[in-house]
């Protein structure tokens, strides 16, 4: 048939144009075409000569600057105008089939209006980042000629009067109204740039983001498309292949999104409401609020949610239409043809396009991209909304925190844990409801739409599996609250079990030397055991989750369809059967995920109840007296600053926090005197009760001297301080602070002294600030210096007065990285003198008039403390001329003190200096006096003693003598960063990461067993089988209609018809036994599938707990020495948590959404075999996007994380420091560190879901692709109508699994990385328990007399260093008493370590009692050897189970030792005697006490040998006095070896051994080596007394 643009029909001249040219239709078309020619000739040459030119555009940040009115509407009215331009295309292509010879001109101008309309919007997208709106122009004139030409086209369509009936006519309209809407797009924008006719056009410039490089978030500034298909992230996540994504790639928020900009939206419409309500009593509604900031946003995703599920429905229809015409396509009659033929061209209805299955085809096509990218788009709305509130209520929290009470935190009515809470439970609780609330109102419209549709198809019997469905819906809900409050109690559990392996970790040199380790893992196993028991609960509420979730299909199908078979009269066809089943697949989701967001939006509910009742707690009262009389609130401040523009933002985008709520300063009223700093008239004040605290307070503090506030424990000593500073409800009475000269009331706003042009001395002392050191030491967790200079610009020569003035430097030195360490949780654990130490420093260092001192020497020794009060207090703050006062209970000092406070009972008792209360108060002098006797005579004891300091260095250097070590072992894959070369650093790297750990999964796996693996592969293949089977068995039945039968069967039926209907109904319903057999045994098979996987989760979980505790706890001391004890805890929990409660959920839904997808493609494959030479490029790109997609997700996973950290620790930072914090009035600088942390993490999670949506919408479209491909395919094969409709639902389903195998792909990828943790303590060594001896060769009583020989001993605690002893030989007699000495480091402690085989001795031997002890089993020299350590070690539980675990002995024997430890009348004392409640690390008793206990647990054990290592030196002279003389009478018999860090405590020893660096240098009696003069004890003992 020849080929023409008018066509050559036989007997019609096209080309005649008798009646008037415009009467020849052809001509008309071929007008069409002009405008599109005309834009691709204009367009192309611009396009590549402005792309070969770049050098145009304005320089400015990503290109993504999109400034054209009008911009969206053109984006939108292009896709529309596409969609037409397709629809015209396919009703010319139909048209032509009905034509006698090829009418090119029917679709060959829509097919150029499609590629000029494409190229129309990238040529706009490229002008508009040029910024060159000039050559908008030629679209201006391309939108006029192409409204012009289909204008004629629709004139003389009008005038043949066609009508709406034509399906052309239609398009032409559509399209004629479009033109026109884009006519007007481009006219407004010349109206708005005047970029043409006019003389100045406008001048713009690009928003402050993209200005800003840092800003690399670009949702908001790119075009449509890239929004709709995240095309913009393409680098961020391909990058991510060649090297991780760190924070700085992830740039900052947009201002938009930063929280300080929500903080204000939603604190606004908060206070909006509170001046609106005329009760102050009502709380203003939190619901409300939230509504009013993001009301909007939620509104347009539940816009997207509504058209994404209405599209949903086309799916169904189009496989409907597609099955119903695939036969009847071809026996169109061509008797009307003639009818419709207007200008000699064949015209069709609306209809009949529909009729045919290849548009069918590309309408079902085109109607998933849509619902796909609509739902992306949804779920990208609420999540922005979501990050938005969160970094609002984080804000607002903050603020309110900074603001609570003091009285709140301390009776308890808000403690810490509800603070952490709210920040880290109910802010994630609330934005995880933002995210799933579209879903509320969108899913009952979803389902009602759903069950009319079924009713449309099937009739009655649709309404029975509906009901299935609805009936099953509550039992879901309730399944999904049990696993809630299940999830509660293993969580309890696993608290408990964590705070007991966290013990045993921490006292594991103990239960080491005591072989007790097993009877403490035994009460770990229990308490895991219960966790366990809870675990399993939890693992069958979620496989019978997960079983409802799949059977609930089922049962709906089987019950619809095999009552259709019985109830109704006609049979059913192919097409409805499929069209209904996919409909029930759509039904399923909305009502399995209508009981998560109905529980979503119990638990905001209570979230939004806690939060408003703690913005509604108490506030600490206005201190309008320290910063003048009047104090500006936030909003007033804000009403000036933020009036609809982000000028206070200035550029570089650090927000001017400080300025923005600091209350305006005013001049103080002056006070009576000049010279009194701070002055308390009539006060009287409360911690919140109504019972005052402190009555009738009248002081002053003189300016520039100091002060001393004295008294007994708890007579309102700190209270004073703290009423002074305004923290606690003053009652009645004032306190007034001295005024400032005028110039430094001007300043105080801005807290650095930078931006004054005054000098840096005049500036230096920033009043309202009070320099604090309150009594419990509170640090950040920050680097020392950090702490120390606290904000404060960093000034070296006053950094280093003050840290000699605090002596720090010898513990800095000791530190692993000097001032630069971080303390706290994540850093190192300083003890309590060093953490004052650093308080005080921070007092001192800050350049305030005032300091305030509240007890610095609690936790000092008596050197460190004459040294402070002399450099620091006397010398440094007085030179300094600062007023300081100092809570103190060293008596000695009062002599130093200008001005003297005695307080009594919250009380005044004196005041005024000391020579007043000597002369005036005779009494109360005397009494001081016999104080200070008292005092000094611990002086004296106490200078004898080595001082509690160089312990606490002592303790220190210990945690840090394997840093070395340490600082070798990152925490994770060393071991394969060492095998890679460095060359090649790059694809090293990739290929490391891109690894996912199959050798992990098969580890996990068979750690469950290899049964259950069995059951679970087995199971999950027969299931999917199954369910393939019940639809394979599906189209069967419905395909086995007459309609099949041959001629000649139909002609016979028409004879004998009435017999035969009723064979065929028989017929038709022999199908149904089998139907039913195959749903139940698909049911049964679900409910094993998801059995078999949690409970193989459940043992995995069970074998991998138990080998890492067991591993752990019989591990040899030194890897506690080398690995940090917070890795080894983070592995016991983050790590089980993982692979207890996450692994199998992942693990099953893989499984499953890999088999669903397989499965779909093999049914395809099946039916349709050419659909295989199309999957092989969408396999290609599936793996593509997997691929890197798993390795970005990765990274920014981690990031989150990470960052996430730091934020929570900043409010319990800034909770436990209020007073601190507000004394030195640091608010403003703690916010904006809270507001960089918010936005830091918010990044983070941003980019995390934007590269999910950027993974949905590439799979989704592949998705679309497969469906496509499928039905294509099935329309050329000529296969069954019934197996086509199987194959089409079947690719549907796809769409919706595909995103999850990689979703869960990488999910499992971050969850191995626990297994892997976990498996590599699992193969450390574990200490060698048998020894070479029997048991039973061992005599019972060993060791009987307790004599020690050692021969030629050489220890190291490590193959890889160097030994700490060399060549030792001692003999040690039985009974006798032994000490031990020498400098630190020269390995005293090595060889007590020695004695019980607890280190690696690699040359010569211990004998004791005839027996070497390497040759012994661990178990028996270790319980049959006594120790006390340096550091007493209680366990919580009863006093019983700290003296006795094994419970062997009888209570006459605990009384006993306990006598012998001076302790007997105090346990009496307690509740429950014996049994009374040692609390975590024995808190509850003093150091000395816990000391005497681990001389009582040593005396229980009756061995002849007890080793003392260090024991005397945590604790005070009286109880060291008990020790002494407790070893001499109870082990008078024994042999005692003692290892002193005070020789004068070996002074009576009858032997005495000597050792310098590793060797024994000296072995004599005491008194024979103190004879000598240049014996290396006696300079020990010179240098030491």
């Amino acid at each position: 048939m020849a080929i023409s643009f008018c066509g050559n029909d036989i007997g019609k001249n096209a080309y005649s144009v008798d009646d008037g040219v415009l009467a020849n239709g052809c001509f008309v078309d071929a007008l069409n075409l002009v405008p599109h020619v005309f834009l691709l000739f204009i367009t192309f040459p611009i396009l590549f000569i402005g792309w070969g030119s770049q050098s145009s555009k304005v320089q400015i940040h990503h290109n993504t600057w999109l400034h054209f009115p009008g911009h969206n509407l053109r984006w939108i009215l292009t896709f529309t105008l596409l969609f037409v331009h397709v629809c015209e295309i396919a009703e010319g292509i139909v048209s032509n089939t009905q034509m006698e010879s090829n009418h090119l001109h029917l679709f060959m101008p829509a097919l150029m209006g499609f590629i000029a309309a494409t190229t129309s919007v990238v040529y706009y997208h490229n002008i508009e980042t040029a910024n060159f709106p000039k050559l908008l122009l030629a679209l201006f004139i391309y939108w006029i000629l192409a409204f012009i030409t289909k204008m004629i086209k629709l004139w003389k369509f009008a005038e043949a009067s066609l009508g709406v009936r034509e399906l052309r006519f239609c398009i032409t309209a559509v399209l004629v109204v479009l033109y026109g809407l884009l006519m007007a797009v481009e006219i407004n924008v010349i109206r708005v740039r005047k970029y043409v006719f006019f003389a100045n056009p406008q001048r713009v410039k690009p928003p402050e983001d993209l200005q800003d490089l840092g800003v690399r978030f670009l949702q908001p500034f790119v075009n449509l498309l890239s929004k709709a298909t995240y095309w913009w992230m393409n680098p961020l996540i391909i990058g991510a292949h060649k090297r991780p994504i760190e924070l700085k790639k992830i740039g900052k928020l947009p201002i938009a999104m930063r929280a300080l900009t929500n903080y204000i939206r939603l604190k606004d419409s908060y206070e909006e409401q509170r001046h609106k309500t005329e009760d102050p009593e009502k709380s203003p509604s939190i619901w409300k609020s939230m509504y009013r900031a993001f009301g909007g946003p939620i509104l347009l995703s539940s816009t997207f949610r509504y058209m994404a599920d209405l599209l949903g429905f086309a799916g169904p229809l189009c496989i409907s239409g597609i099955v119903e015409h695939l036969h009847n396509s071809t026996e169109i009659d061509r008797t009307n043809k003639t009818a419709n033929m207007t200008f000699g061209v064949y015209f069709m209805s609306s209809t009949e396009l529909l009729q045919n299955t290849s548009v069918l085809a590309v309408l079902l096509f085109l109607a998933l991209v849509l619902q796909r990218t609509f739902l992306q788009a949804s779920y990208y709305v609420t999540i922005e909304t979501g990050i938005n509130l969160r970094g609002a209520l984080l804000a607002m929290i903050y603020n309110k925190i900074l603001r609570l009470s003091t009285s709140n935190m301390s009776m308890g009515e808000m403690t810490l844990g509800q603070i952490n809470n709210l920040v880290a439970i109910e802010t994630n609780q609330l934005m995880w409801f933002l995210f799933l609330c579209p879903n509320l109102w969108a899913m009952p419209v979803q389902i009602i739409m759903g069950v009319i549709l079924l009713y449309y198809l099937l009739g009655h019997s649709a309404l029975i599996g509906a009901g299935v469905i609805l009936l099953l819906a509550p039992v879901q809900y309730l399944i999904a609250t049990k696993l809630a409050d299940t999830q509660k109690s293993t969580l309890d559990y696993s608290t408990d079990r964590l705070k007991k392996t966290t013990e045993i970790l921490k006292g594991i040199k103990l239960l080491k030397l005591y072989a007790w380790e097993n009877i403490f893992c035994d009460r770990v196993e229990e308490t895991r055991g219960k966790e366990l028991t809870s675990l399993k609960t939890f693992a069958l509420y979620t496989s019978m989750s997960i079983f409802m979730n799949a059977a609930i299909p089922i049962a709906a199908v089987l019950a619809t369809f095999v009552t259709h078979a019985y109830i109704e009269e006609v049979r059913l066809s192919p097409a409805r059967a499929f069209a209904s089943l996919a409909l029930f697949h759509i039904l399923v989701t909305p009502l399995f995920l209508l009981s998560t967001v109905v529980r979503f939006a119990v638990k905001a509910l209570v979230s939004v109840q806690k939060l408003s009742e703690f913005l509604q707690s108490d506030e600490i009262g206005d201190d309008s007296w320290r910063n003048g009389e009047m104090s500006m609130s936030l909003e007033v401040g804000k009403k000036y600053k933020y009036h609809g523009d982000t000028k206070a933002i200035n550029r570089k985008g650090r927000y001017r926090m400080d300025n923005y709520e600091q209350p305006m300063r005013r001049q103080l009223r002056p006070t009576e005197t000049e010279d009194v700093a701070v002055q308390v008239n009539d006060g009287f004040f409360t911690w919140g009760s109504n019972l005052s605290t402190l009555t009738d307070i009248n002081i002053r503090i003189p300016t520039g001297q100091l002060t001393m506030i004295v008294g007994q424990v708890g007579c309102g000593k700190s209270s004073l301080l703290l009423a002074m500073l305004g923290e606690m409800q003053t009652i009645s009475g004032k306190v007034y602070w001295s005024k400032l000269p005028d110039y430094e009331i001007l300043f105080d706003g801005s807290i650095s002294g930078h931006d004054t042009g005054l000098s840096q001395e005049e500036w230096s002392k920033n009043r309202y600030s009070v320099a604090y050191a309150a009594q419990k030491s509170w640090l950040l967790n920050a680097t020392v210096e950090e702490n120390i200079t606290f904000g404060s610009p960093f000034n070296k020569q006053r950094y280093k007065a003050v840290i000699d003035a605090c002596s720090l430097q010898p513990d800095i030195d000791l530190l692993p990285f000097g001032d630069q360490t971080e303390i706290g949780e994540r850093g190192i654990n300083l003890s309590g003198g060093q953490r004052q130490r650093i308080c005080v420093a921070r007092a001192l260092y800050q350049n305030t008039n005032i300091v305030f001192l509240d007890d610095p020497f609690s936790a000092l020794d008596i050197h460190l403390s004459d040294h402070l009060m002399q450099e620091g207090i006397l010398k440094f703050l007085q030179d300094d001329k600062r007023t300081v006062v100092l809570v103190t209970h060293k008596l000695q000092y009062l002599i130093h003190a200008d001005w003297i406070i005695a307080m009594k009972d919250g009380s005044v008792l004196r005041e005024g200096t000391l020579k007043d209360i000597q002369t005036h108060d005779v009494e109360l002098y005397e009494h001081w006096k016999t104080l200070m006797n008292r005092q000094d005579q611990e002086l004296e004891k106490e200078t004898e003693m080595e001082s509690q300091t160089t312990l606490e260095r002592k303790t220190l250097r210990r945690a840090f003598y394997s840093r070395e070590a340490k600082n070798h072992i990152d925490d994770e894959d060393e071991e394969e960063e060492v095998e890679e070369d460095d060359d090649d650093n790059m694809s090293t790297t990739t290929s490391r990461r891109s690894k996912i750990q199959w050798k992990m999964c098969c580890r996990y796996l068979s750690s469950g067993g290899f049964l259950m693996v069995f059951l679970m592969v087995s199971s999950k293949l027969a299931k999917h089988s199954v369910m393939v089977a019940i639809d394979y068995w599906l189209a069967a039945w419905t395909s086995s209609n007459p309609h099949n039968q041959s001629l000649a069967d139909s002609f016979l039926n028409a004879t004998n018809y009435t017999q035969n209907n009723d064979t065929q109904i028989a017929q038709h319903r022999s199908y149904v036994p089998v139907f039913i057999i195959l749903c139940g045994a698909a049911i049964v098979l679900c409910l094993i599938t998801s059995l078999t996987v949690e409970f193989l989760g459940v043992a995995a979980a069970t074998n991998l707990h138990h080998n890492l505790l067991n591993k752990i706890i019989h591990a040899p001391i030194r890897f506690f020495d080398v690995t940090p004890l917070g890795q080894i805890l983070n592995r016991f929990s983050a790590d089980t948590n993982i692979i207890d409660q996450h692994i199998p959920p992942t693990l099953e839904s893989l499984t499953r959404s890999t088999l669903l997808c397989l499965s779909a493609i093999g049914v395809i494959a099946f039916i349709t075999p050419a659909f295989l030479i199309a999957l092989v490029p969408l396999a290609v790109a599936f793996y593509f996007i997997q691929k890197y997609f798993r390795v970005a997700s990765k990274d920014l996973q981690d990031l989150d994380d990470s960052t996430q950290l730091p934020l929570l620790c900043h409010f319990s930072e800034t909770a436990e420091g209020l007073t601190t914090i507000r004394a030195f009035r640091h608010e403003a600088r703690f916010k904006q560190r809270m507001l960089e942390l918010t936005d830091t993490n918010n990044t983070a999670y941003l980019f995390l879901s934007a590269a999910n949506r950027w993974l949905e919408v590439r799979t989704d479209y592949l998705g679309a692709v497969i469906v496509l491909t499928a039905a294509v395919a099935a329309i050329w094969s000529t296969s069954q109508s019934g197996l086509v409709g199987l194959g089409l639902t079947y690719a549907l389903t796809v769409t919706n699994y595909l995103n999850w195998v990689v979703r869960n792909l990488a999910d499992l990828e971050v969850q191995m990385a626990a297994v892997k943790k976990v498996n590599s303590f699992l193969s450390t060594e574990s200490e060698n328990y048998e020894g070479s001896m029997d048991v039973s060769q061992v005599p019972e009583d060993w060791p009987q007399h307790g004599e020690i020989k050692i021969h030629d001993l050489c220890v190291r605690y490590d193959t890889m260093l160097k030994p700490v002893l060399k060549h030792v030989n001692a003999h040690i007699n039985p009974g006798q008493k032994v000490g031990i000495c020498g400098r630190t480091g020269s390995g005293k402690s090595s060889l007590s370590l020695a004695f019980f085989n607890m280190v690696d001795v690699f040359e010569g031997k211990i004998v004791i009692d005839g027996i070497d002890i390497c040759k012994l089993p661990l178990q028996t020299l270790r319980s049959r050897l006594s120790i006390i350590l340096q550091d007493p070690v209680l366990f919580s539980g009863s006093i019983r189970l700290n003296l006795d675990p094994e419970r062997t002995c009888t209570d006459d024997r605990l009384w006993e030792a306990l006598e012998i430890a001076q302790l007997k009348n105090m346990v009496k004392a307690l509740p429950g005697g014996l049994d009374a409640v040692v609390t975590e690390g024995g808190e509850n008793f003093s150091v000395g006490q816990r000391q005497l206990f681990c001389l009582a647990r040593a005396f229980v054990r009756k061995s002849s040998i007890l080793i003392m290592d260090e024991a005397t030196a945590s604790i005070d002279m009286a109880t060291e006095n008990i020790l002494q003389k407790v070893v001499m009478t109870a082990f008078a018999d024994r042999t005692v070896v003692t290892i002193a860090h005070l020789v004068s405590s070996i002074l009576e020893a009858e032997q005495v051994l000597v050792f310098s660096s590793g060797t024994l240098v000296e072995s004599d009696s005491a008194p024979n080596l103190l004879a000598q003069e240049n014996s290396l004890f006696s300079i020990l003992v010179r240098t030491h007394k």
